[in-house]
């Protein structure tokens, strides 16, 4: 470890200035020889820094959201290339650089968070060991010696004899408890925060090996936490516990407002949203308008969340713009098309009716919906042998009666003129 931090050593000075500032100002408010100063300045070291990590949180927030999106591509580049481990490694990269996604950015705050991690373990083990290190000078290091946070100063470890701790001025028992509820707690905290992001954060849609490997990882983390922890000093354990605790209240804010898309988290968000757009007539704020435009710009790829949350707002007598507002609209039963747009009632009032089939053109139904089907009677249909009444009677030099006539004309319409009989051929 010692190797490991050396190299580290570049930052130790700039760790162990911070660390003093903040000292100077809890030491004028509780004493400078007490815990509540030299803990309280790991705890502020602990903030600073993960305010200057923000931009690299975000950045991981996208990039962990990226791989998810690429999980299926990713199994069946690697179904296809499964004997083939080049290619499988080229299509891999191919993949990656065409969406702009870095599997190595979800890492990033980690990583960013690792160089001070050493610095302040350093720093600490040198306390311990009664050695100045960067602008921590022979009275400061007296006074970080006699600082005791619950009675365990902040260089004794879990794994120390009782020899160290006794020339710590304090005693094996006192010190072992406090590491060891430090521990539970730095423990719980990160299987709570794995725990939380697998079951209310993930898309519970795609079923992926990502979502094996991190439920793997929150059971390994804690674990590792505990095994590696008992080496820790109590102001390294101060640092990671505190480090946990923001790494928990800030996912905890990022899964309220910003769910991941098709997870229960934004089921819940969505059904909110729905209360207050619905309430106040319009959307507040430029994070309720981005979530509401990339819902309409998604059309029919959106999941079932964003499809009840659009027909919600129609319902409501609402519709959603692409630019993320919300307007007032008369589609009080919309529902949705194929493509996600949503139809209202007077849309549907000017769609024009059903073509009419032949067959019902020509038995004279009903032209459209609703319409009774109206009949009417030809001469052709009359009965042959009705005598019309007060009818004058045929002059007996006529050719034939009317009826005969008409069936005759009739007969023409329909058959058209004859052809004439070819002489048979004797």
């Amino acid at each position: 470890m010692d190797t490991i931090a050396s190299l580290f050593s570049f930052i130790t000075t700039p760790v162990s200035w911070v660390i003093v500032q903040f000292h100077k100002v809890y030491g004028a408010i509780f004493g400078p020889d007490t815990g509540w100063a030299w803990g309280l300045s790991i705890v502020s070291l602990v903030i600073l820094i993960r305010i200057c990590l923000i931009p690299l949180f975000v950045k991981q927030i996208k990039a962990t959201r990226a791989m998810q999106t690429l999980q299926p591509e990713m199994k069946k580049i690697q179904e296809r290339y499964k004997n083939d481990r080049q290619r499988q490694s080229e299509e891999m990269m191919k993949l990656y650089k065409e969406t702009g996604t870095n599997p190595l950015s979800s890492c990033l705050p980690i990583l960013a968070q690792s160089p001070f991690f050493f610095a302040l373990y350093h720093v600490l083990n040198s306390i311990a060991n009664n050695d100045t290190i960067g602008v921590i000078n022979q009275s400061l290091l007296e006074s970080a010696q006699k600082a005791h946070i619950f009675g365990a100063p902040l260089a004794a470890k879990f794994t120390d004899s009782s020899a160290d701790v006794a020339a710590l001025d304090a005693s094996l028992t006192t010190v072992r408890i406090v590491t060891a509820v430090m521990i539970v707690l730095m423990s719980a905290s990160q299987f709570y925060t794995q725990r939380q992001l697998m079951t209310k954060n993930v898309d519970t849609t795609v079923k992926t090996p990502f979502m094996q490997q991190q439920k793997m990882l929150m059971y390994v983390f804690p674990i590792m936490f505990a095994v590696f922890g008992i080496n820790f000093p109590v102001g390294v354990l101060v640092y990671w516990l505190t480090t946990n605790v923001w790494t928990m209240g800030q996912q905890m804010y990022v899964i309220h407002n910003n769910p991941t898309p098709g997870s229960k988290a934004q089921a819940a968000y969505l059904e909110r949203l729905h209360k207050r757009v619905e309430h106040h007539g319009k959307t507040r704020g430029r994070g309720e308008k981005a979530i509401v435009k990339a819902i309409v710009a998604k059309g029919r790829d959106r999941n079932e969340f964003e499809r009840k949350f659009i027909n919600g707002l129609g319902k409501a007598g609402l519709v959603a713009q692409a630019d993320g507002t919300v307007v007032k609209g008369e589609a009080q039963a919309a529902t949705l098309t194929e493509d996600g747009t949503p139809t209202t009632a007077a849309a549907a009032k000017r769609q024009q009716p059903k073509r009419q089939s032949k067959s019902q053109r020509q038995s004279g139904g009903p032209k459209a919906a609703g319409e009774a089907p109206t009949t009417s009677l030809s001469k052709s249909d009359e009965p042959q042998d009705a005598k019309p009444t007060g009818a004058a009677k045929p002059k007996p030099g006529s050719t034939g009666s009317s009826s005969g006539r008409s069936r005759a004309q009739s007969g023409q319409r329909k058959g058209g003129p004859q052809r004439p009989k070819s002489p048979s051929k004797k």
